[in-house]
């Protein structure tokens, strides 16, 4: 069964650490990227989802990042828990990433 309760690597190097998973699927934690477009440092950022809870343990999953320690942007991630055959967990994901703009004329560039 998925717990996603700990730290977890993606292979970029970016890291998020999830606190305890409560009753109801919410948990809250820090996400620390390896990569950014911002001239500012790189900081933790915090990150707040809900996870699915079923009975095989292979759960979906989603966070918001509010990268506000360095950037205008927010993401937010959607994903699976699989649960392999020697125990390993791994999560697959998707993500959206939305960057401030100065206008609704700008707005097509804002989503990646």
């Amino acid at each position: 069964q998925c717990d996603l309760t700990g730290w977890w690597e993606n292979e970029l190097g970016s890291r998020m650490h999830v606190s305890a998973v409560d009753s109801q699927g919410n948990f809250s934690g820090e996400y620390h990227t390896a990569v950014s477009s911002t001239q500012k440092p790189i900081q933790p950022s915090p990150l707040v989802g809900s996870q699915h809870l079923d009975e095989d343990g292979q759960c979906t999953f989603g966070f918001t990042v509010n990268w506000k320690t360095f950037s205008d942007s927010t993401a937010v991630f959607v994903g699976q828990c699989f649960a392999g055959d020697g125990g390993e967990e791994v999560l697959q994901t998707s993500w959206l990433l939305r960057e401030k703009v100065d206008s609704l004329f700008s707005n097509w560039k804002a989503t990646r």
